[in-house]
């Protein structure tokens, strides 16, 4: 299992010891490795060779002197142990583990709302009591802005306790995972609450103006829904769908943006334009998210 905590990503490994082994009086033992970059598969490869070392050797000795020789030389070899190579795990493929199919598969034309939280940078809360399912999800949604390539915003497993939740509240938007339902009354964490155990998307009271969905926001969710339906289609190609759309609607703000004084648009600028209301409040809080409006 993986989170985040303080800006440091934590990547913990739990093993059940088969006798008989150099650890005679352990039953269970965990490993965590902290890092700053985001690569779940590359932590549980390379924990994994560190398990098999410590259950061979009974020392932590062997496991440090692997691990330094990783972060050193970036390969760690060992013949019973097998060899771990930094460079095969390269972090788009981090990016691309999850499916947005998936996603797509279980909330169909709600995803337009995961996809305008995401733009908007808004706190996003999703709570299932099994905490496999949690990380599964919660890993796919950066890819939906994937212009950003910003994996920082994901906390996939969060505690109901103030040192996490006021490191959490330092964030400006994020994606925060829950396996305990009690979050569900914690309104002040969220803008968009999800129920995966029951596919039911909410959004706060607070978040409601700046969510209000219009034609546009339709239109886009049908265009993620017809992707993501195409049998023909990866998971990769999706997100590409997506990524190009948004790159449309982003070029589209950049030129309303050029037109302004500053290049900074106003509420007035954006009146002119005489858009339906709902993509004319989405245009500007989508300029705020993306510091293109003038305050």
């Amino acid at each position: 299992m993986f989170g985040q905590f303080c800006r440091t990503w934590y990547y913990i490994t739990t093993v059940e010891v088969q006798e008989p082994t150099a650890l005679s009086k352990v039953t269970h033992f965990s490993i965590v490795i902290t890092a700053k970059d985001f690569n779940p598969e590359k932590y549980a490869a390379l924990s994994r060779i560190l398990c098999r070392m410590y259950i061979k050797h009974g020392s932590p000795v062997k496991m440090m002197e692997a691990y330094i020789t990783v972060l050193t030389k970036g390969i760690c070899q060992s013949d019973e142990n097998g060899s771990f190579l930094i460079k095969d795990y390269d972090v788009r493929k981090a990016y691309l583990a999850g499916s947005v199919k998936d996603v797509v598969s279980q909330f169909g034309l709600e995803t337009v709302i995961l996809y305008t939280a995401l733009m908007l940078k808004k706190r996003i809360v999703v709570h299932h009591p099994r905490i496999e399912a949690l990380l599964e999800f919660t890993r796919v949604l950066p890819a939906l802005t994937w212009h950003r390539k910003d994996w920082s915003i994901l906390h996939p497993y969060v505690h109901l306790n103030d040192t996490e939740l006021d490191d959490l509240k330092k964030c400006p938007g994020y994606i925060a995972g829950f396996v305990d339902p009690e979050v569900s009354n914690r309104s002040d964490l969220f803008d968009v609450y999800v129920n995966l155990p029951d596919s039911i998307i909410t959004v706060s009271q607070n978040a409601k103006e700046a969510m209000t969905m219009g034609k546009l926001h339709k239109d886009i969710g049908l265009f993620i829904v017809q992707s993501a339906e195409d049998a023909e289609r990866t998971d990769s190609q999706v997100i590409k769908d997506i990524s190009v759309k948004t790159k449309e609607i982003l070029t589209n703000l950049s030129a309303l943006s050029a037109e302004c004084a500053d290049s900074k648009i106003t509420l007035e600028a954006l009146k002119q334009h005489h858009f339906p209301p709902a993509t004319e409040n989405f245009l500007f809080h989508l300029a705020a998210a993306e510091q293109l409006l003038r305050v």
